[in-house]
Order: structure tokens, then sequence, then C-alpha cells
């Protein structure tokens, strides 16, 4: 059976206008996310990930070139119907958490729900769902500066999952944390993966990718520079052997 294709960058590129200068932070840029998969998107600061990542999460339009989501050229969205996407779609974990400091852990679960509509109710008993899910059901009640650094990146999860959307994007999910809260972050990844979540993580570093990601597309300056699935390359030149006839 034909994987489903959710999303794909066709030769897209994003460029911001300094004067007379030109800033190419993504330059020319295809590829394809297919649903199910786990996506790493490698490569050093500046190399234009975080530019691709709001592409994806349509959370901005390219310079140049189409970004499809399920065939549809969201270009042609209008603002109202790409904030639908970001409410149901896809679900966003960042490094820095982007919790708010006045609202307990499940208020800030129960937010993205509040903004589909959903009844308080509702959104009450499943925030409380989710935050079992990751085993924070003594912490709902907490403010964010009660909670650790991994608690809260914990928090950010249950929210990205609070409209159960089909793509969550996790910027730098572990950056902020310690050696153990981030094993236990990309834990939860794996097994959200493995429930059929499709999963697209950016990271500098490239054994985090290697160790959770089935295809890894390596930016260097805003350019696709390489590619792997599964370890093997499918683009990218390879290294001259230096060993000697």
């Amino acid at each position: 059976m034909a994987r489903k294709e959710l999303i794909r960058l066709s030769r897209v590129s994003k460029y911001y206008y300094m004067g007379d200068s030109v800033v190419k932070a993504l330059d020319d840029m295809t590829f394809k996310v297919y649903e199910g998969e786990f996506i790493a998107l490698m490569g050093p600061s500046g190399s234009g990930k975080s530019t691709a990542m709001n592409l994806i999460g349509s959370l901005d339009i390219p310079t140049k070139g189409t970004v499809y989501l399920d065939s549809q050229d969201i270009s042609k969205f209008t603002e109202s119907e790409l904030a639908q996407v970001r409410g149901k779609r896809i679900g966003f974990i960042f490094q820095s958490f982007n919790l708010i400091s006045n609202l307990t852990a499940k208020e800030n679960v129960m937010l993205p729900m509040m903004f589909l509509g959903v009844e308080e109710d509702e959104r009450e008993e499943k925030a409380e769902k989710l935050l079992k899910q990751v085993e924070l059901m003594d912490r709902m009640d907490h403010y964010p500066n009660q909670l650790s650094g991994g608690q809260m990146q914990r928090v950010a999860i249950a929210r990205s999952l609070a409209n159960d959307p089909e793509v969550i994007l996790a910027d730098e999910p572990t950056g902020n944390l310690d050696t153990k809260s981030g094993n236990n972050i990309m834990d939860f990844l794996d097994k959200l993966n493995r429930e059929g979540k499709t999963i697209i993580m950016i990271t500098h570093e490239p054994e985090l990718a290697k160790k959770h990601a089935d295809v890894i597309y390596w930016l260097i300056d805003g350019k696709l520079d390489n590619v792997t699935k599964n370890g093997r390359r499918l683009l990218g030149k390879k290294k001259k052997s230096t060993r000697k006839k």
C-alpha cells in the first residue's frame, strides 16, 4: 500500500531583503514528508532549519516555490485558513516551551482547544487525560515557574496533542534540558511516532537525529546538502577514498 504524502516543499526559497542585500534563509529546497515518518531537519545555526519549520508549519509562506499540505498549495490559503491548519493538523513543541506563565499546566493544555471552540468540560477532560499520558497528573494545577524544564516540556507535548494533530513539529525539543530529561522527551516522541503520529524534529545534534529519525535532511546555508534514510545516503556527494591503490 502506497504511503500517504502529507507535506511537500517544491523548490522552496525564503529570502529576506535588507536594503540592497538579500539573505537567502532557504534556497531552492525540495522534500516530502509521508504519514507516520519521523523526520529530522539537521544543521548548524543559520542553516535554514527554523525557516523550513516555519514554512512546514504554515507559520510563513515562501518567497518562491510551493508548500503543499495534502496536495493543497497553502500559499493560496487565507490567514484564517492557515490558522485552522495550525490549530487542527499541526502540533508545535518549542525549545523554550512557550507556556503561558499565568496559566496552570492544565490551562495551558486546554488553550488550543478553546481557540477551536471546544466546550469547557470537554477541554478539561481532554487536558487531564493528556497530562496523565505524559505523567504529570500531580502537576496539572502548577504554574510553569513551579515546574522543572523537563516537566514544562512534557506540558508542551501534551498541549501539542490537544487537537489530535496529524503532525508534531518539535523545534530543538531537548535543547534546554539535561540529559535525563532530554532522553525522556525523546522517548515520548518515539512513542507518539509508534502510535502513528508524524514527527518532524529540528535539531543541530547529529546523534539525536541518527538515533531517532527515519529520514534526515541535512541543511547547509539554506540549501539541502544531504539526505539519509535509515542510515543510507540518498543525496549528497560521497567522500573520496583516501586509501592508496
